[in-house]
């Protein structure tokens, strides 16, 4: 999976497709992630000394990720990104259109002796 807290990322499907907005939190092991300004519902709240007002509060709920893209930075589309060794032996993710870098994944590994 290689999306991560704050990337950009563009909805691909469900009510709001075609929104470009940032990541909030990323949850591996369900393979969703909650994206600001989308899928928002109400949640009922009742009186409390928590929230003395009661009502309805809006907040986002998590899509899955396979209904997300990531937005390269450098070409400005939504795209597949794929992995790759760097120069410097670090695996960096890239932008499958351009092949821009969209940062690293992981460090360097030791040289084996």
């Amino acid at each position: 999976m290689h999306i991560r807290v704050n990337d950009v990322v563009e909805v691909r499907s469900g009510d709001d497709r075609g929104t470009r907005a940032k990541v909030l939190t990323v949850d591996r092991t369900a393979g969703k992630l909650v994206v600001e300004g989308v899928n928002r519902v109400y949640k009922h709240v009742k009186r409390s000394q928590k929230n003395p007002q009661g009502g309805r509060l809006s907040k986002e709920m998590p899509v899955q990720i396979s209904n997300v893209l990531l937005v390269c930075r450098s070409c400005g589309k939504a795209t597949r990104t794929g992995a790759r060794v760097a120069n410097d032996g670090a695996k960096e993710r890239f932008c499958k259109k351009c092949g821009a870098s969209l940062g690293t994944l992981a460090p360097p590994k030791a040289a084996k002796k």
